[in-house]
């Protein structure tokens, strides 16, 4: 072999290694980071980026709270329906604080993952959340309000049993989309509560909510709760006393109108700079934050420091890819961070949070603060939103629908 074919020979085998290196660095530039790729010496964590050997020290519950999350009951007990779904009108993505639409009669899933954009012009130093929250004994139900909902007493003749009453109550706890209740006066108490087996009971009433996400009480709705309220009254031997329907009807148009404009939720995305990211690797990172997994696929929440109380925060991601065979081969180029604003007490600093979380894990995940569109989110803009939400929460106030509040959560569900 000559001299010029060996060179040649030479030098195709280093090109042809230098191809094989270099799609290989492309391969693994392109692959999502996985949970292990910060935190190598994490001997117990799975694909969700968990560590189920070492609970931590400060929060011996962890293991069992983390696979729980807080969420909010049924308004008035125990339902063999659904809740019901947000319109398909809810909030999209602007720069501004997102209001739901006008309520629509009948109740649509929502189209939008992503609500609208991020936080407060302020940012104090991250307020520590423990798991500890998320397995408390939850708070007791809000009952029947004048303020929401359409009360009539029902008058008894004589002293009932709770199980009599128990056995009465109609099987659904609905009037058309609105939560029906029954509520007796406790003797030890002294307060309306849900009818309880063993207790008995001189005093009812029932009402039904005046307006939800899905509309106010119309005419139909307001005819089928008299005949239901009716109907136990019948089985117990209770007289009633209806108010008017008119003026019933005319004060939830009012409620839901005032709702409908003060309806507010935020968002905002985050989307991968370079490398992608697996569900473990985004798992990880919120967990850092006091994020525990969702009762669903691909979402985590942030407990609040009250038990009972709805979630600060959601974060949610491609739940396909958390389902995946392999959740580290999946790559997400983008996850969710929103709040539902209506929701969370002004005392969480809500907002405050949500900016901090989403510039941590932006720094960390080498990520981008963005809304729907793509467009980044500027540091006036999520001042200005702000602002809007102090506003927002001074109206909630001044209507003692205080965000958070039993009152607020039932009517904003």
């Amino acid at each position: 072999m000559s001299t010029l074919q060996l060179s040649l020979a030479i030098f195709g085998g280093l090109v042809l290694a230098g191809v094989i290196v270099y799609n290989a660095w492309i391969t693994r530039q392109s692959a999502p980071r996985t949970a292990k790729e910060r935190m190598p010496s994490d001997a117990g964590t799975d694909a969700t980026g968990f560590d189920h050997t070492h609970p931590r020290s400060e929060d011996p519950g962890s293991q069992v709270a983390e696979r729980i999350e807080p969420v909010l009951g049924e308004a008035f007990g125990a339902d063999d329906t659904a809740p019901t779904p947000l319109s398909e009108n809810a909030p999209t993505s602007v720069p501004t604080i997102s209001k739901a639409a006008p309520r629509s009669p009948q109740p649509s899933e929502s189209t939008s993952t992503s609500p609208q954009v991020p936080g407060p012009p302020r940012v104090p130093s991250m307020v520590p959340v423990t798991l500890n929250n998320v397995i408390a004994s939850p708070e007791k139900r809000p009952g029947l309000d004048a303020l929401i909902d359409v009360i009539t007493p029902l008058n008894l003749d004589n002293v009932v049993s709770g199980d009599a009453v128990m056995a009465a109550l109609p099987s659904t706890r609905r009037v058309g989309s609105k939560p029906f209740a029954v509520e007796g006066l406790s003797d030890i108490t002294g307060e309306w509560e849900s009818p309880r087996a063993g207790q008995r009971y001189h005093t009812l009433q029932a009402g039904v909510q005046l307006a939800n996400r899905a509309g106010a009480l119309n005419d139909i709705e307001f005819s089928e709760f008299v005949g239901k309220a009716q109907a136990f009254a019948d089985a117990v031997g209770a007289g009633t006393d209806f108010p008017d329907m008119r003026g019933e009807v005319a004060r939830g148009r009012e409620l839901d109108a005032f709702a409908s404009g003060h309806d507010a939720q935020l968002g905002f995305t985050l989307r991968a700079r370079r490398s992608a990211w697996s569900p473990g690797y985004v798992a990880q990172h919120a967990a850092q934050l006091g994020f525990v997994p969702g009762v669903l696929p691909g979402r985590m929440v942030l407990p609040g420091s009250v038990a009972g109380q709805a979630p600060i925060l959601s974060l949610s991601f491609d739940a396909q890819a958390a389902m995946a065979e392999d959740p580290e081969q999946s790559a997400l180029r983008e996850i969710n961070l929103s709040l539902e604003v209506t929701h969370v007490p002004r005392s969480e600093q809500p907002f405050v949070r949500m900016r901090q979380v989403a510039q941590t894990l932006a720094e960390t995940m080498d990520g981008a603060i963005t809304d729907d569109a793509g467009q980044p989110l500027s540091t006036d803009t999520m001042d200005r939103i702000g602002s809007d939400l102090e506003s927002l929460y001074d109206a909630l106030d001044s209507h003692d629908l205080s965000a958070g509040s039993p009152q607020a959560r039932r009517l904003f569900s």
